[in-house]
């Protein structure tokens, strides 16, 4: 089986010549994180290893290290439980959908690189730009959270020394302690950043797809082609929901649960909550939220650019028929009429790289036409074409619910609300 299918390692893919490098580093991260599952004996590591951090570090570190009687108030950790939890399931979901994943798909197949080479090569230069961007957001959305993480531990192992039960050689034993605690929230955290941006990163081949698709509208195209391109990317998109719709839903259900447990926690009666105790409940939290954003963000910007696509549609129809000239019993239009149908498309202002669009996801609605391609093209080719996509909306769904930015505004909205209140609850922001 694994002949077959290969790993997300090691499956022989067709990239571009541009993107091994980014491709060779961004699998040297999928083995520092993730291990390798090319083969049996590998893939038990990878569990060994994965069960060690996720599960079994987190259960000793409680059990070891809990010290109600010996430590004083600064020291001791009323939220350590909810916070293991959360990252172990979270950490869990992630490893289980990845593992998943890698049973069906390789490296080429599961990032859309096995048909790479068919794109355009400014497609092409364009993901792998972004490969070597997504190893900056991991560093940037990971490294500063595990910096405030490593700043806590070493304070609460060195502060506490004379408090904290030790194995052996007091230094020895918090040395060792402490640098299983710390791999483990690196392991948990890394797991589930990996996911969220591999989702992000297959989202932005499906985006430079369809800036490249909208150039359609510039040419002398057959709308049976456009329709064809239509229809592969709308297969694409609803791949890459039906792949990632599983975990979206859960990692949404479960932030939303640990936000709502962490609450429930520092506001019931006589909660003991500072930032000594509670900070590393408030980082959790951050962490949690920010990887959700990244989802979400992911999902619903390919989502509006997608459907960006019927009203660029919709300004090439009604452009092309404000221009159009019947040739009313067969004379020929003259060139006054033509000079005429190019003067009114030139003063149709359709915007410049001057004004101010605003975001930059609406670059597709501001996209230049050139209406005088359109005169071979009927208007009930045109019309029908448009009356199409109006009714076949492209976008990532999550079980028949199109994530588009109203449901964005919406949790994130919600998520805010509670990591805003857990912060003004621990850290009094």
């Amino acid at each position: 089986m694994e002949d077959e299918r290969g790993s997300l390692l090691h499956k022989e893919e067709q990239a571009a010549p541009d993107g091994t490098t980014e491709l060779r580093n961004f699998r040297s991260y999928l083995r520092w994180v993730y291990v390798d599952h090319s083969n049996v004996i590998k893939a038990c590591v990878s569990w060994s290893v994965f069960f060690t951090l996720a599960v079994v570090v987190p259960i000793f570190s409680h059990f070891l290290l809990d010290c109600p009687t010996t430590c004083d108030q600064d020291h001791s950790r009323p939220y350590h439980i909810p916070v293991q939890i959360s990252l172990s399931v979270l950490a869990t979901l992630s490893f289980i959908s990845i593992s998943s994943w890698d049973r069906k798909y390789g490296l080429s197949k599961f990032l859309f690189l096995d048909k790479l080479s068919d794109e355009s090569l400014k497609i092409q230069r364009g993901y792998s730009e972004q490969m070597q961007r997504t190893m900056k957001l991991i560093l940037r959305w990971g490294l500063p959270c595990f910096i405030a993480e490593c700043a806590y531990k070493i304070w609460w192992y060195v502060s506490g020394s004379s408090q904290i039960p030790y194995y052996g050689d007091i230094y020895t034993s918090s040395i060792i302690l402490c640098s299983l605690e710390l791999s483990s929230w690196l392991y948990r955290t890394s797991v589930f950043f990996l996911v969220c941006l591999l989702f992000r990163l297959i989202c932005y081949l499906q985006i430079l797809r369809l800036d490249e698709f909208a150039r359609v509208f510039q040419q002398e195209t057959e709308v049976g082609t456009i329709l064809l391109e239509h229809l592969r990317m709308r297969r694409n998109l609803r791949i890459i929901s039906h792949r990632f719709r599983g975990f979206i839903l859960s990692s949404l259900l479960l932030v939303t649960a640990s936000q709502l447990i962490f609450l429930l926690m520092v506001t019931k009666p006589h909660a003991d909550v500072d930032i000594i105790k509670a900070g590393e409940l408030a980082l959790v939290s951050i962490t949690l939220v920010s990887g959700l954003f990244l989802l979400l963000r992911g999902a619903t910007k390919i989502t509006h650019k997608a459907q960006s696509i019927t009203g660029l549609a919709s300004k090439w129809h009604i452009c092309a028929t404000i221009n159009s000239f019947d040739n009313i019993e067969g004379e020929t239009p003259t060139t006054a009429h033509a000079i005429s149908a190019q003067a009114i498309a030139a003063n149709i202002s359709w915007g410049s790289s001057d004004d101010d669009v605003g975001d930059e996801e609406d670059e597709l609605d501001n996209t230049k036409l050139l209406p005088i391609y359109t005169q071979t093209i009927s208007f009930h080719k045109r019309q029908a074409l448009v009356t199409y996509l109006e009714n076949n909306r492209a976008g990532i769904t999550v079980f028949g619910f199109m994530l588009d930015r109203t449901w964005l505004h919406s949790i994130f909205g919600i998520q805010l609300a509670l990591c805003l209140w857990l912060l003004n609850k621990t850290v009094g922001v």
